[in-house]
C-alpha cells in the first residue's frame, strides 16, 4: 500500500483544520504507488486526496504544485492542489511537506488495449503543447533528465555501491554518454515521466486523468515519447518491437508533430533512456552482460539511420 508514514485520524483532523475542506469522516490509503505516503479523505464536503512526501524537499513539491495548478486551470486531466487558509499549496508535518489535492473519479486498467494508449499518447501530447512556454518554477530542485545529470547520479551510485564491477560499469556509461548526440536546439519543456499505468484513470470509455507528477521534470520533450517507446515496444527481456514504436511515434505526431531535428536524434533519446535506467538498477547484472547494455547493443546494431527509416518511412498501424 502507499503509505510509508502512518497518519492518525487525529492528525489527519489537524491538517484538515487549516484548510476549507469539510469535516474528518474517513480515510484510507491507496494501493497503489511506493513511494510517497498518499491516503484518500472523505469529509463533509467531499472526496479527497492527501499526499505526504517522504523524500522531497518543498522546492520540489512546490515544482509539482505549481505545475498541476497550471494545468489544471487549463483545463488538463490532473488532479489540482488544494489550497489552505493562508493562500498556500504545500503544508509542512512533522518535517515533510504534503499536499491535498481534489480527488479524481475514474478506474485504473490493468491490460490497456489500443484505444486505451491512443487516449494517453493523445494526453501526453496535450501536456508538452500546454507546457511548450511554460515558466517552469521552482525546475532547479528536480532531477531534470539530461546526459550530465545521469552521469552525475551514476558517478554517485558507482561510489556507493564501491565495487570494481560497479567502477567499470560506470566507465562503460560515460563512454555511451559521450556517443550521443543532444543539440541544444532540442525542444525542451515538462515530462510526467511515469506513464505506468497506476497513474492514468479513464472512466467511462473516456480518459478521465493522469496522476502523480512526483517524476515530472523539465527536460527534452521527446523524453516521454522515448518512455512510452521502451515502456510498450520493449517490455522487460523481449524484443523490440519496430512497429508498435512507430505506432506511437505516429499517433503523437498526430496532435503535436515532431520537428527535424527530433526525428533525427529520437535515436539518441532512446539511448538515454535506457542509460537512466541503468542508473536506476545499477547494481543489475555484471558489466559484460547486463540488460541495458543489450539494449544498447542492439540499437548500435541497428544503426542510427536505419531506426530512423523504419522509425519514419514505412507504413504504420494506427490504435484507432
Amino acid at each position: 500500500m502507499a503509505v510509508k508514514t502512518n497518519i492518525s485520524k487525529n492528525e489527519l483532523i489537524q491538517l484538515l483544520s487549516d484548510y476549507e475542506l469539510g469535516e474528518y469522516q474517513d480515510s484510507k490509503p491507496f494501493r497503489k504507488g511506493t513511494v510517497q505516503t498518499t491516503l484518500f479523505l472523505q469529509t463533509t464536503r467531499g472526496k479527497f486526496v492527501l499526499k505526504y512526501y517522504e523524500n522531497r524537499t518543498p522546492e520540489s513539491v512546490r515544482f509539482e504544485s505549481h505545475l498541476t495548478r497550471y494545468l489544471s486551470d487549463r483545463g488538463f486531466p490532473c488532479p489540482a492542489p488544494l489550497r489552505n487558509r493562508y493562500g498556500q499549496f504545500v503544508g509542512q508535518y512533522n518535517g515533510k511537506p504534503y499536499i491535498f489535492f481534489e480527488y479524481m473519479e475514474g478506474q485504473h486498467v490493468q491490460e490497456p488495449g489500443p484505444e486505451q494508449k491512443r487516449l494517453l499518447i493523445e494526453k501526453v501530447a496535450e501536456l508538452h503543447i500546454l507546457t511548450a512556454n511554460y515558466k517552469a518554477e521552482y525546475k532547479q530542485y528536480r532531477w531534470n533528465y539530461s546526459i550530465q545529470l545521469c552521469q552525475q547520479l551514476a558517478r554517485h551510485e558507482a561510489k556507493r555501491i564501491g565495487t570494481t564491477e560497479s567502477r567499470k560499469k560506470l566507465e562503460w556509461l560515460e563512454g555511451e554518454l559521450l556517443n550521443l548526440c543532444l543539440p541544444e536546439s532540442l525542444p525542451k519543456g515538462i515530462c510526467h515521466c511515469d506513464f505506468d499505468f497506476s497513474n492514468v484513470l479513464f472512466k467511462d470509455g473516456e480518459f478521465s486523468a493522469l496522476l502523480d507528477f512526483d517524476d515530472a521534470n523539465y527536460t527534452y520533450q521527446l523524453f516521454d515519447v522515448v518512455a512510452l517507446i521502451d515502456s510498450w515496444a520493449w517490455p522487460h527481456e523481449q524484443e523490440f518491437d519496430i512497429e508498435e514504436a512507430r505506432t506511437i511515434v505516429s499517433e503523437y505526431s498526430k496532435h503535436r508533430p515532431l520537428s527535424n531535428i527530433e526525428k533525427e536524434h529520437l535515436y539518441d533519446l532512446l539511448k538515454l533512456s535506457i542509460l537512466f535506467d541503468c542508473v536506476w538498477f545499477f547494481e543489475r547484472g555484471n558489466v559484460e552482460n547486463f540488460y541495458e547494455r543489450k539494449k544498447i547493443e542492439y540499437l548500435e546494431r541497428l544503426g542510427r539511420e536505419q531506426f530512423f527509416r523504419q522509425l519514419f518511412f514505412r507504413r504504420t498501424k494506427s490504435y484507432s
